[in-house]
């Protein structure tokens, strides 16, 4: 139990410094934006960004899950953070970088929804948002 609570208390605390990544974004502070996420990588999953890069996405969860011992409540992280990478890719006209980081999104998000049994409409619509991503970034 606690540790359940830990981890949603450390999901809305990421989603709140993600809101301030995606202001930084759309305010054009993209070195800020990538030092920030940098950080949080970091600090929240013990790993920099280029470790999860370098994991192909249709290895994704089964690799972080078996081999690292994450939780789905990381893996709810780690979608967050390659979501807010993908528009920080996209924002520096990284189109490949932009589409890679949207798929991995796409895929864990895709795999949470299958194993928890609530079901989100927030993440229900995140998804879509993210397929509406690849589905313009494919054009």
């Amino acid at each position: 139990m606690y540790q359940k609570d830990y981890i949603l208390r450390m999901i809305e605390m990421i989603a709140d410094l993600i809101a301030g990544i995606l202001g930084r974004v759309k305010k054009g502070e993209l070195k800020q934006a990538s030092d920030e996420l940098k950080r949080i990588y970091s600090d929240f999953l013990r790993e920099d960004s280029s470790f999860f890069e370098s994991i192909p996405e249709e290895e994704l969860t089964d690799k972080l899950l078996q081999n690292h011992n994450y939780t789905n409540g990381h893996l709810e992280i780690l979608a967050e953070l390659f979501n807010a990478e993908a528009e920080l890719r996209l924002a520096q006209s990284n189109i490949t970088g932009s589409l890679e980081f949207s798929k991995k999104s796409l895929k864990i998000f895709e795999f949470l929804d299958n194993e928890q049994k609530t079901y989100s409409f927030e993440r229900i619509n995140k998804m879509e948002e993210i397929r509406k991503r690849i589905e313009t970034l494919l054009k």
